[in-house]
């Protein structure tokens, strides 16, 4: 018995020895782990991703830890479903299952803010090139700006794969995707206040008119599947497995499979994917100058996306007349349905009688496939040009 005491003693010494003499980004990586853990218990910040983020986080940095090294529970996790895509994927079915198109059909000219609210993801692409990223971390960079976290994810663990990009940046390029989603209350609306006037903030917009068809909600997935496969088809797995979620879902016939995409293979997914997640943010390997400048660039794309999106939305006013609260603009990113919901909030506190929020909604929907088709194009320009 006082063997096995003193082995225990041994080992606990060994393991305090190594995490304060040799592992001090270990300790800050924990102390990482604890803020998530915080954001997602006291503040509610995403904690179906924060939490299981967190865990792996923790995991991974404990003296002497294992998780990761080959057989490890965590390496076993992302292995099985994070080096393949499998679970972003099966996350993407999920939203799918949960997004409503019809008020984007109602008004398919709304699409084009989902396109505006696209243009943090091009300019951030330029400024990772001019800041030495090369092209793979670059693309993997400026995903954060469809505020998507399965397609950063998608996106980066492919180059990941190739050994293009580091392992332990898909943990940093997700952790700002999903920190960035959780920011968007924040960030959305100081510059939402900054861009427009008192005037423009007041405009009333009528109600959509009309009742989709049935038909046209079942057309929609096949048909935006179909010109993805066309116009990018590096991204048809991305888009697919979206327009496979919502097809379940509008042709009514399979509920029993819809409902398990949206609810459990979605939380299954989404937990396993935020341990392995968590799993590559060991200390060594994350924290880095590069880390540094992927939270710096995330946070560029999503407010150039918010900023693209606005001044569509005035320009829009102009031509309008004055008929288009440039507010919904804000809607074409990708944080479906929290951008909605704040540009209704937003335009009821400078007009109670302001009801935007189908037109956000539409926005936002928009914003969904817009994320997706840029993350495809740009994979596909990659392939063109033989990268991948």
């Amino acid at each position: 018995m006082s063997d096995a005491i003193l082995s225990a003693l041994g080992a606990l010494f060994e393991g305090v020895r190594f995490l304060f003499s040799n592992g001090g980004p270990n300790v800050i990586m924990i102390a990482v782990a604890c803020v998530m853990f915080w954001l997602a218990i006291a503040k509610g910040v995403e904690p179906l991703l924060l939490l299981p983020i967190g865990f792996g986080c923790l995991l991974v940095n404990l003296p002497l830890s294992e998780v990761m090294q080959a057989d490890g529970v965590l390496k076993t996790l992302y292995d099985f479903g994070i080096g393949n895509e499998l679970f972003p994927l099966l996350i993407f079915v999920g939203i799918g299952s949960m997004t409503d198109f019809s008020p984007l059909l109602a008004n398919p000219r709304l699409l084009l803010f989902g396109a505006a609210g696209q243009l943090g993801i091009f300019i951030t692409l330029l400024l990772a090139l001019a800041l030495g990223f090369s092209k793979e971390e670059a693309v993997s960079v400026a995903a954060i700006g469809a505020c998507d976290g399965p397609t950063v994810i998608y996106v980066s663990n492919m180059f990941a794969g190739m050994d293009r990009i580091p392992t332990a940046m898909v943990g940093a390029l997700a952790v700002a995707a999903y920190s960035y989603m959780a920011l968007v209350p924040v960030i959305q609306p100081p510059i939402m206040r900054l861009l427009t006037t008192r005037k423009e903030r007041e405009v009333k917009m009528p109600s959509p008119k009309g009742k989709i068809s049935k038909a046209a909600l079942i057309a929609f997935p096949i048909v935006v599947t179909v010109i993805t496969g066309i116009v990018a088809p590096k991204g048809l797995p991305l888009m697919g497995m979206i327009m496979l979620g919502n097809f379940m879902k509008v042709t009514g016939v399979v509920p029993r499979l819809a409902s398990a995409a949206e609810n459990e293979i979605a939380n299954i997914s989404t937990l396993f994917l935020g341990l392995a997640i968590g799993g590559t943010m060991a200390g060594p390997q994350f924290l880095t100058r590069e880390t540094l400048m992927v939270f710096g660039l995330g946070l560029v794309a999503i407010t150039i996306d918010t900023v693209g999106g606005i001044l569509l939305g005035k320009l829009w006013y102009l031509l309008s007349g004055g008929k288009v609260n440039p507010l919904v603009g804000a809607a074409g990113i990708s944080a479906y349905p929290m951008a909605a919901r704040l540009v209704q909030n937003e335009g009821q506190r400078w007009n109670k009688h302001n009801y935007l929020l189908m037109h956000a909604m539409a926005a936002n929907t928009g914003g969904q496939i817009g994320s997706v088709m840029a993350a495809a194009i740009m994979l596909s320009l990659l392939k063109g040009l033989g990268i991948i």
